[in-house]
This record gives structure tokens, C-alpha cells and sequence, in this order.
């Protein structure tokens, strides 16, 4: 019998599929876009029944108490403000889980053709099960979402991946969802808005814009692929479906040295010396914000600002609603910069402090430019980052991929990885590492250690 690991590898190298073909998921997911109704308006927040500002708590709730509030938040030292704004605060754990199941030998994956109020193109490809704790214990009154027993259940099925990993700690505070994968036997049946894939299949889906969703990728960046010993026949059997053999030479065998403590070194050292404050504010004490024609927006440009609307979406467990949604102002980037070292592929690691962050700072990628800062963050790694884009050179991904639709609206950014050459960065910033997969993916296995811009990137290599 074949192991766990060996199977998802096979299965990351099957692009073709053997249930479902390419274009006809594609074409499924172009049907549902042409015949799924959905209404999205903007609208003023005293327009909404159910959201309102709550002067006692300062924030912006609904009637429920349920799903998240929106209050303020300030970061300071020594009592100067380095940044306030609005933040989302959803202080419950919901589930981002994937089931997948062997179809003659070969895994696949049960994919959820799923539409976010905040989605620019309605449909993108989803988890199996994509829902907030307030979803599935149903305090919206809407209806249980779809295979939501396999999960409540998992202990009766092969779990591959049980982790809580944070989310946009720009945006949320403290924000943590479960991202799980779980192995079934039995027969499933199969309803109209999901479709088997092969993860080979969703990673060459990835290469559309906007297609597959951020939910989708944070699942896949967590597959265990370094905690499973494979002996020396698998490694042989896997190696041949490799093109980048230091891919696979990363995954499987990593480096020889323990980079662990250098790593902890820096990140220990941040949470030791920081002393910077974070507080949690009523947005009345924002002085830089106001709500302004119907939005909550900053006095001076800015990342995003906060919209209210009016959202109607057929076949949702509840079809329609009211709510809250942060709008990006432009396209962020997000970079990975990777190179051979010596037969072994390593990564351009930063670390990387969020206001929003659960545990003060993560591991991110080697570039995470918000539209505005473009022209403000410049040093040797982002230089050498943008002296390869322009140039078009070395480029292995390069789309746009949306953000959460749940609570942002249409922010989609721009994807990149690239790879270099290791001497052409000679003097390695400080807080900048090159680490191997191996070890990044040791280190996904423990919660709030990789942050989601950066998970997301890696789930986009393919074999």
C-alpha cells in the first residue's frame, strides 16, 4: 500500500486528471457564472437593518453580537502613533477544509465552485467545506453547510492536515482559521457546485486569474510532506516526476545544518526587544478616519477603506444580507524569490510584523508591497525582486490571485516568484533568510510560524 505522501506527490504531477478534465472545469465553472444570480450594491451603513455603529462598543456590529465586529486600532512607541485603522475582529476559529479520496490509485480532491460577496468574478474554486463558527452552528439561522459532518467527524477518517494558521494580519486581528485535509473511503455524493481534482489540476488552475481561491491555497501550503518518512524506493519513484530535481531535493532532504535556532534567534529577538503597543480603540478615536459618502475612509491615502453592502447570492445558505467590506486601494505584491543553492531550491524568507499578527510576527515572503508603498520600501532584496520583473527574467509564476471574498472586496494581487541566482544577493539584509522547503514546511506544521501571503506562494510551485 502506498504512502500518504507518495500519493499526493503522484497526484501534485497528474495536471490532467482522471475524472474531471481540465476544460471541463473551466466550462463548469464558466455555467455557473452565467446562470448563478448575484447582486452585490453598495449602500450606507444606516441602510443596513442589521449592522450598526454600537457608541458603547465602539465598533461596528450586527444585531447577533455574531460573525465579526469593526473597531480601531492603534500601534505606538513611546506614545508616538506609527499607525491607526480599522480592523476586523473575529474572535472565533471557522473551518477551511478539503476532502479527498482515491479514484483508480489516483487522489483527488473535492472542490467547491464557491462565490464571495467580495469575489470580483463570482465563482472561484474553493474548499470543500469554507465556513465561520457562526456558520456552521447556524446563528445566522441559514442552512448547515454542505459536508460539514465528515470534518465535525474527522477522528473516523484519515487526517492528513489538522492545522489553525493565521490570516491577513493587516486586516484581522488575531484571525485564525482550521485548515484541514481529511482522507475518505466511502462513497461521496457529489453535489452540483463541487468537482473532483487532482492537486496537480488546481495547481495548473492557479495559473488563471483569480480562479482559485485564497482559502484553497492556505489548505494546500500545509500538505505534510516532510513528516512522513519515505524510504529509498518511494524517494526514487517520486524523484523521476519531478522537472525541478531541486525541488525535490529541498522537500525531501533539505539542507544539512538545523536552521531552526537561527531562525527562532531572529524571531525571539523581535518579540524581546519590540516595544511597540497595540491597542484595540473605538473607531471614534481614529483621528485620521471618517466615514464619508457612504464609506469609512482614511483622511490620507491608504491601504484599503471600509464599504457597506447590500449582497444577494443564489443558492448561499442564507441568500441574502447586509454587511461590512474592506476595499483595497490598488494591487499589492507578493514575492517569492528562490534559488539552486548547490542542488538543493531555498527561499527568500522576511520576517514580517503585522499589526494584526496573533503571536507579534511571522515568517512572509521576500516582497509584500501594499499598492501605496510601492515607491516607499526599497532595499537590496526588493531592488533585486523588481530588476528581474521588469526585465521579465526568470519569472515561474506571475498572476493575480484574490484575496478572502468573505470581508474584502475584489482585492485581488499580484503573485510572483522568481528565481535568482544566490550570488547576485550578495549581503543578506538583516531579517531576510534563505531556507529550504523542508524546513518551511517542518515549520507549517506549528501554528502562527508562516503567514498566509507567504503559504499562499508556496502553494503555488509545481512538481
Amino acid at each position: 500500500m502506498k504512502n500518504i505522501i507518495v500519493k499526493m506527490v503522484e497526484s501534485w504531477s497528474n495536471n490532467t486528471g482522471n475524472i474531471n478534465a481540465i476544460e471541463d472545469i473551466i466550462n463548469w465553472v464558466d455555467f455557473l457564472n452565467k446562470n448563478i444570480c448575484v447582486n452585490v450594491n453598495k449602500i450606507s451603513l444606516d441602510d443596513s437593518e442589521f449592522w450598526y455603529y454600537d457608541k458603547l462598543e465602539g465598533g461596528i456590529v450586527n444585531t447577533n453580537r455574531s460573525f465579526f465586529s469593526i473597531k480601531g486600532i492603534i500601534k505606538k512607541v513611546n506614545d508616538e502613533i506609527l499607525l491607526e485603522q480599522p480592523i476586523i475582529i473575529q474572535n472565533e476559529i471557522g473551518y477551511l477544509g478539503i476532502l479527498c479520496k482515491e479514484f483508480d490509485g489516483v487522489l483527488n480532491f473535492l472542490m467547491q465552485a464557491k462565490i464571495e460577496p467580495g469575489n470580483l468574478n463570482k465563482i472561484q474554486i474553493s474548499p470543500t467545506i469554507q465556513a465561520t463558527k457562526s456558520n456552521f452552528t447556524q446563528k445566522h439561522g441559514g442552512n448547515k453547510p454542505k459536508y460539514l459532518d465528515y470534518f465535525i467527524k474527522s477522528s473516523n477518517h484519515e487526517i492528513i492536515v489538522d492545522q489553525i494558521q493565521s490570516e491577513q494580519s493587516s486586516r484581522f486581528y488575531k484571525k485564525r482559521n482550521r485548515n484541514i485535509i481529511i482522507k475518505v473511503d466511502e462513497d461521496i455524493d457529489v453535489l452540483p457546485n463541487y468537482k473532483w481534482m487532482t492537486l496537480g489540476q488546481i495547481k495548473k488552475l492557479m495559473k488563471v486569474d483569480n480562479l482559485v481561491n485564497m482559502d484553497t491555497r492556505t489548505v494546500l501550503s500545509c500538505i505534510p510532506f516532510s513528516n512522513i518518512k519515505l524510504d529509498e524506493i518511494q524517494l526514487e519513484n517520486i524523484y523521476k516526476l519531478f522537472r525541478d530535481k531541486s525541488l525535490f531535493h529541498s522537500i525531501f532532504y533539505g539542507v544539512n545544518e538545523n536552521l531552526f535556532p537561527k531562525v527562532y534567534h531572529q524571531i525571539n529577538n523581535y518579540k524581546m526587544f519590540d516595544n511597540s503597543e497595540i491597542e484595540i480603540v473605538s473607531l471614534e478615536k481614529l483621528n485620521l478616519w471618517k466615514m464619508k459618502e457612504k464609506e469609512f475612509i482614511s483622511k490620507e491615502p491608504y491601504n484599503f477603506k471600509v464599504i457597506f453592502c447590500d449582497i444577494s447570492i443564489e443558492g448561499r445558505e442564507v441568500s441574502q444580507w447586509t454587511q461590512p467590506l474592506f476595499e483595497a486601494d490598488g494591487v499589492a505584491i507578493f514575492g517569492l524569490l528562490m534559488c539552486n543553492d548547490e542542488g538543493i531550491k531555498k527561499f527568500l524568507v522576511n520576517l514580517n510584523s503585522e499589526v494584526g499578527c496573533f503571536d507579534s510576527i511571522e515568517l512572509g515572503p521576500s516582497v509584500q508591497i501594499e499598492s501605496i508603498d510601492k515607491d516607499k520600501i526599497y532595499n537590496e532584496v526588493t531592488s533585486l525582486f523588481f530588476n528581474y520583473l521588469d526585465c521579465g527574467k526568470n519569472i515561474i509564476f506571475d498572476n493575480l490571485l484574490s484575496e478572502e471574498g468573505g470581508r474584502f472586496y475584489h482585492e485581488q494581487n499580484r503573485n510572483v516568484i522568481i528565481e535568482v541566482e544566490k550570488s547576485d544577493l550578495v549581503n543578506v539584509p538583516e531579517g531576510y533568510l534563505w531556507i529550504d522547503y523542508k524546513s518551511l514546511n517542518i515549520m507549517v506544521q506549528f501554528n502562527n510560524c508562516l503567514n498566509i501571503q507567504l503559504r499562499n506562494l508556496l502553494s503555488l510551485l509545481e512538481v
